[in-house]
């Protein structure tokens, strides 16, 4: 056999490095981060209840976060294939239904480990994994609009697993601050899931994917990006003064100050600082909820 032809042979089985792409590791840490921050917020010891910690951790990101991530590749392998035809599916390191069966296995592996977390967790893990496959299946496709797609993936990759977190440490229903706070930072990362839209404005656009990037045009879809990630913020600081914590109120304060300030630079040029403030914005954003979840775990 020649070296052209061994080349051109398709693959029978996924490549082991393609398939750890598949289910893309760096976007696992922030539902891994909300559980935390749910986890911390409860005001519980975790004294003899590490396990529930570390298997709700890897629960919400290598395995729940993973199978989203290997589930909207298969559903948009046709959009990759425009954007990113190096991605595993369209490049054909994952051959032929392999993306979707990986996404399938890893749903039923979801549940089995939601399970083991009892009823809260298990109530967490359904909803997330139909959060999912909603977010990128026909017929409901909730990523076909820039308002609906980004809202459920902020609502899933925050505030589901930052509640489950706390009410799994309390074996109960959270408290109302929590809810609160859990859902304001989930709203915020609209802002968040909207500035990841930009790296596939092309592809939407030919697919018909109306993110705010394609229907509003990079510079308006930036500014209502910041607007959403930055008035939540706002309110949670506002809600921690009147809850009485306002060394927290003044911590989250900075955070925010600092994410203006690179709020300017990515609103000068969205398209090419997006990539820049993914990387040092959002890191704020992150920090900020740290401190709102010790601020209401003695509540």
């Amino acid at each position: 056999m020649t070296v052209s032809s061994a080349i051109q042979t398709p693959r029978r089985w996924p490549a082991p490095r393609a398939a750890l792409r598949l289910i893309k590791p760096v976007t696992w840490f922030p539902p891994m981060w909300a559980y935390l921050c749910g986890a911390v917020s409860a005001g519980v010891s975790p004294a003899g209840q590490w396990w529930l910690v570390i298997l709700g951790v890897i629960l919400a990101g290598p395995i729940v976060c993973g199978m989203s991530q290997a589930a909207n590749d298969w559903c948009d392998r046709h959009v990759d294939a425009i954007n990113e035809p190096d991605r595993p599916i369209p490049s054909g390191q994952i051959p032929g239904r392999w993306g979707l069966w990986i996404a399938l296995i890893m749903t039923v592996l979801s549940l089995f480990v939601g399970y083991q977390l009892g009823p809260w967790g298990f109530a967490a893990t359904i909803a997330g994994v139909a959060a999912a496959w909603a977010y990128s299946c026909e017929p409901i496709r909730a990523k076909r609009s820039g308002w609906w797609g980004p809202g459920l993936c902020g609502l899933a990759y925050e505030t589901l697993p930052w509640i489950t977190g706390a009410a799994i440490l309390s074996a109960g229903a959270p408290t109302i601050e929590v809810l609160i706070i859990a859902t304001l930072y989930g709203i915020g990362a609209h802002g968040i899931m909207t500035l990841n839209d930009f790296k596939a404005i092309e592809g939407d656009r030919q697919m018909g994917l109306k993110s705010l990037p394609v229907t509003l045009g990079p510079r308006l879809a930036a500014g209502v990006a910041c607007l959403v990630m930055a008035v939540p913020q706002v309110i949670v600081i506002g809600a921690l003064f009147t809850w009485d914590k306002p060394v927290h109120g003044f911590g989250v304060a900075a955070m925010l100050g600092v994410q203006l300030a690179a709020m300017r630079v990515l609103l000068r040029d969205p398209e090419g600082k997006t990539p820049w403030y993914q990387g040092m914005g959002i890191l704020f954003y992150i920090s900020g909820m740290m401190i709102a979840a010790f601020a209401i775990r003695s509540l």
